[in-house]
């Protein structure tokens, strides 16, 4: 989302400090997860809607990895910061991205979900090797 004034920023052998902005955005969109410290979540969606916004798995399944297999069609307004999070993280993950960049990605979760997500997003380095920031 911002630019380099200098150098070189090489990711997987490319060179994207030249890229311009539609070759920013096409990038981002295909290759770079968010998840956002304030969730970033459209409101009139379910969470389901959400998670399909980038979806290139299975939502419901990425939902229940996460623990909102009872929370699938529920709006954000209907859910705890918590599980708002929780659907935020999903729908960064569902698009398996390489480059996944999280601000406080359990800042407030309780710590039995906390750890449950950290395995999630540990499992995407070791398994899908994706990089986590």
């Amino acid at each position: 989302m911002d630019t380099n004034d200098s150098g070189k920023v090489i990711i997987d052998g490319k060179d994207i400090s030249n890229y311009n902005a539609r070759q920013l955005t096409t990038y981002r969109r295909n290759d770079v997860g968010f998840v956002f410290q304030f969730y970033n979540l459209v409101q009139n969606l379910t969470s389901k809607e959400n998670v399909e916004l980038a979806s290139e798995i299975d939502p419901v399944q990425v939902l229940k990895n996460v623990g909102l297999s009872k929370r699938i069609n529920n709006f954000p307004a209907q859910l705890s910061g918590g599980e708002q999070q929780r659907v935020a993280i999903a729908r960064a993950i569902a698009k398996n991205p390489k480059i996944l960049l999280c601000d406080e990605p359990t800042g407030v979760l309780d710590y039995q979900t906390g750890k449950q997500v950290l395995q999630i997003l540990q499992d995407m380095c070791r398994k899908k090797g994706a990089t986590v920031v």
